[in-house]
């Protein structure tokens, strides 16, 4: 049963001059698994927009409850290319109480935005 739906847009232009400006904001919002690809490369621009995409369309998808980590919402890649979302601490806490086992997301980047998909199951 879906329990919520969860999408979010992000201009990614807007985006990247937040990160500039706003010194650690990369570090605070994303883990080192979100930040660094399988080969230790920095993620682009538009990869780490959809993610910051994806953690607000996973409060969205619990009903904007506040109070959690980004970093408790990770957008990992498996090694067939498809995201997958792991969860711990505050977000795991708030979807074991809405009763939320599995999680589907889908993230996109294209003509300067960058947008994510979440839907939560329980």
């Amino acid at each position: 049963m879906i329990i919520g739906v969860g999408i979010d847009v992000v201009p990614v232009a807007r985006f990247d001059s937040a990160s500039v400006r706003t010194k650690r904001l990369i570090e605070r919002l994303f883990t080192p698994a979100e930040r660094f690809n399988a080969h230790g490369v920095a993620r682009t621009a538009e990869s780490l927009a959809a993610r910051f995409a994806a953690k607000e369309a996973v409060a969205k998808a619990m009903g904007s409850p506040g109070g959690m980590s980004w970093q408790d919402a990770e957008v990992v890649v498996e090694d067939n290319g498809r995201p997958r979302l792991i969860i711990a601490g505050t977000v795991a806490r708030k979807a074991e109480e809405l009763g939320i086992h599995s999680w589907h997301v889908s993230l996109s980047h294209d003509g300067g935005i960058a947008s994510a998909v979440v839907i939560a199951e329980g």
